[in-house]
């Protein structure tokens, strides 16, 4: 495999993901904008041809009249998330606290590891949970925190324990945490308005037939199921774009972690051990899962999980180790 230089490495993942994550709010534009052009040429089926002409001019001031709402609903959930993100992950999660009384080894290791990249020392909590992972979250210095697992503590020499804790310091001092943080918001957008959309559709013969009659009943239904293909599509494309932005994440924080402790074979031991028992029992939210250094639970497989690996959070850790061993 040719060799790749951590400036590289950091180039190139930081254009491709700042390409990324600018996709977010084209796509929720985009996307206001096919609802509102679907939604007009729908209500023109049946009518005069000469009204068509109008056709445009509709779907531009639909598109006006909407997109404020849109756009006000992607600060109002960001504004949710920059609140209640540690809490809403603490819980997902089961960690705490590491106290310094408690584990010395590890607050020392972490402070160490600031003070010769000039950062500022992060939170540390812990999982109660044997298994190994371990992640970073946090979105300003007040929230910035790495996560380990008892499991990870306790089997890992000290090199390896390095390794990884600087892999999570990587993602902190490259802002990933917070863009991976974005990301999910984004993709909560979409999820919340699938759900909402296909409760309104439950709900809407009830409603629409005790007030207006069957004809417009099954006008707002297929207005309703529009806006959840829709809302699909948009949740789909954006869990791509926030999956591929985790997977070159991952190899730039492999690599500022080897720079950063210039024991790249530690943390590639460091890997092995976490593949082979990387599975957190509390984390069950999809969202929280992706954040740690190696995905916990299963990945997709089968027909999804070969197409390039475009449905998995993490790269393949094999790859990771043999990139790490190249340094």
């Amino acid at each position: 495999m040719k060799y790749v230089g951590i400036q590289t490495q950091q180039r190139r993942n930081n254009l491709r993901s700042m390409l990324l994550l600018t996709l977010f709010p084209c796509l929720v534009i985009g996307l206001t904008y096919l609802f509102c052009f679907l939604a007009v040429h729908l209500g023109l089926l049946g009518e005069a041809s000469g009204e068509a002409a109008w056709s445009t001019y509709s779907v531009n001031n639909m598109f006006i009249q909407t997109a404020p709402y849109a756009l006000g609903g992607v600060l109002l959930w960001f504004a949710i998330a920059y609140f209640s993100h540690a809490q809403i992950i603490r819980n997902a999660s089961g960690s705490r606290p590491l106290e310094r009384k408690d584990n010395k080894r590890v607050y020392n290791l972490v402070e160490n590891l600031c003070m010769s990249q000039g950062m500022k020392t992060p939170k540390i909590n812990i999982i109660d949970d044997d298994s190994l992972n371990a992640f970073a979250s946090g979105i300003n210095e007040k929230s910035y925190t790495v996560t380990l697992s008892s499991g990870i503590i306790r089997k890992l020499d000290d090199d390896e324990l390095e390794g990884v804790i600087a892999h999570e310091l990587s993602h902190i001092r490259n802002r990933d945490v917070r863009l991976l943080i974005v990301s999910i918001v984004f993709v909560g957008i979409f999820a919340m308005l699938s759900q909402i959309c296909f409760r309104m559709i439950l709900h809407a013969p009830r409603t629409s037939s005790r007030r207006q009659g069957k004809d417009s009943g099954a006008s707002i239904i297929i207005i309703m199921l529009l806006a959840l293909v829709v809302a699909i599509i948009g949740y789909f494309f954006s869990t791509l774009m926030r999956f591929a932005i985790s997977r070159k994440r991952e190899y730039l924080a492999d690599a500022g972690a080897a720079g950063m402790t210039k024991k790249p074979y530690a943390l590639a031991g460091a890997l092995r051990k976490i593949s082979a028992d990387p599975d957190i029992e509390a984390v069950e939210r999809e969202d929280v899962a992706q954040l740690f250094i190696e995905h916990p639970g299963r990945q997709a497989h089968g027909f999804l999980g070969g197409l390039g690996g475009l449905f998995s959070t993490h790269p393949p850790i094999g790859k990771r180790i043999e990139i790490l061993e190249q340094f």
